[in-house]
């Protein structure tokens, strides 16, 4: 193989045989829990990581299941997403993601730099109750709850929520060990169709672990609990912010 081939077919590792296909990536039929709480807000302003700022002490624990995904097959995941700002705008932090598919954890780290540790999340009607669980080295460090369907949502508040950017930090080390890419990434769903989103009465139930720590984003007070079930597609990035250019501050 020429340098010329290798440039050519260098996608993602391993480059015979790439652990996910080149993006952008459609889902069908993704369904979401949302619990929305109220947290420490010394804690977040420790977390969110400059330009960004802290739009309010809240935080989006998230379960996830994913039937349908591009390359990624069905997987499920799990984490907590906090609402900032970027030069005014508002969008959300991704701060933690735990999920049970090797392709979307490693497509994921790789393109977007999606925070993604491997986990047991699952999501499921059980009777009268949409709930979610996430385990972690066989430990359960999260339950989430809510009354099934109880009222409907309007579509187009909720579609108009899921297109906000997110923000990643990226950080690819170098083969010394120090940081060879450390940036900003920002990324918004598009090609969103709502096919259902409701609210009910909710809780969340968090618990220390040394290596998955949730639990250090304290939950106060429940403030909102959505159910949302939707395709879209995500699509790859842009850098808003890169922390190893000439420029930046050091």
């Amino acid at each position: 193989m020429t340098e010329d081939e290798v440039r050519r077919n260098a996608f993602a590792m391993p480059i015979y045989n790439p652990a996910f296909p080149p993006g952008p990536y459609r889902f069908v039929d993704r369904e979401y829990l949302i619990l929305t709480y109220r947290t420490d807000p010394d804690i977040l302003e420790k977390i969110i990581p400059a330009p960004l700022k802290l739009a309010e002490p809240v935080v989006k624990f998230e379960f996830i299941n994913m039937p349908d995904s591009t390359g990624f097959g069905h997987y499920c995941e799990s984490g907590q997403v906090i609402p900032v700002t970027l030069d005014g705008v508002p969008g959300s932090y991704v701060h933690s993601m735990y999920l049970n598919d090797h392709p979307p954890i490693a497509g994921g780290r790789e393109i977007w730099g999606f925070p993604k540790k491997y986990g047991e999340p699952e999501l499921r009607a059980h009777k009268d109750t949409l709930m979610g669980t996430l385990d972690y080295s066989d430990f359960r460090i999260a339950t989430g709850t809510m009354g099934f369907k109880h009222k409907v949502l309007d579509h187009a508040a909720i579609k108009a929520a899921m297109e906000a950017p997110n923000f990643l930090l990226k950080i690819i080390p170098h083969v010394d060990g120090s940081p060879r890419i450390c940036e900003l990434v920002r990324y918004s769903m598009t090609d969103i169709t709502v096919k259902g989103a409701w609210s009910g009465p909710g809780a969340l139930d968090l618990h220390d672990h040394a290596l998955a720590p949730v639990a250090d984003l304290p939950v106060l007070e429940v403030l909102s609990t959505v159910h949302i079930i939707a395709d879209l597609t995500l699509p790859l990035g842009t850098i808003a912010f890169d922390y190893l250019a000439p420029n930046v501050p050091k």
